[in-house]
């Protein structure tokens, strides 16, 4: 359930003495990134803002994330667990989460197979940036711009260059030509207004339908 501002009376806060911890979770990669403290008065404040703000315990005040960093947490949805003592905040980070410099406060490495595979999400917006802009030598805005005739011949020519390595090059080789089929597909997606996501929704709905069937 996404919290309103109509909802915060009703979240259990006499349990830690009007506090109740916040876990950031990455809105894209669903990567862990801090653990924070809000009260009331800081709850309220992220909803009215959309960003970030949090009780210092040691400073018993409320802070914004990122204030003077600069590193926001740019919050897309707040949801509380089923005994309304924890929250879990999905955000957007602007920079660094953590004071130290690392991604998260948990250092920089993925935790999970479920975070690495989320940069094919973080690489689709990177593809958007690049259409979007245009920048002088980008490979990625000329591809686009010669059109779907174009990028649908490039995935054809990886799509062998994958079927050759498999047969007759070292894994090494077949994970290269597969990163380069995966990206101009993710290109050719892009300009019919698709994403990665559309194929995951396919290959799930298949293999719940397959799982449904009688047997």
């Amino acid at each position: 359930m996404k919290l309103q501002l109509s909802d915060i009376e009703a979240l259990a806060w006499d349990k830690q003495a009007g506090l109740i911890p916040a876990i950031v979770q990455h809105a894209v990669s669903g990567s862990v990134l801090m653990l924070a403290y809000m009260n009331r008065d800081a709850l309220r404040a992220t909803l009215e803002r959309g960003r970030a703000v949090f009780y210092s315990r040691s400073r018993q005040q409320l802070w914004e994330k990122g204030q003077s960093s600069g590193h926001t947490l740019r919050v897309t949805a707040i949801c509380k667990d089923c005994d309304s003592d924890t929250l879990l905040v999905s955000a957007l980070p602007d920079g660094p989460a953590c004071h130290l410099g690392t991604a998260s406060c948990f250092g920089n490495e993925a935790a999970s197979e479920g975070e690495k595979l989320a940069f094919l999400a973080q690489l689709e917006a990177i593809i958007g940036e690049r259409i979007a802009g245009s920048p002088d030598g980008s490979y990625t805005a000329a591809l686009y711009a010669k059109g779907p005739g174009h990028m649908a011949q490039k995935v054809g020519e990886e799509g062998l260059e994958v079927a050759l390595a498999a047969v007759s090059e070292g894994n090494e080789r077949l994970t290269s030509e597969a990163a380069d089929l995966l990206f101009h597909l993710l290109v050719l997606l892009r300009s019919r207004g698709l994403g990665i996501r559309a194929v995951a929704d396919e290959l799930q709905a298949r293999h719940a339908s397959r799982s449904n069937a009688a047997p």
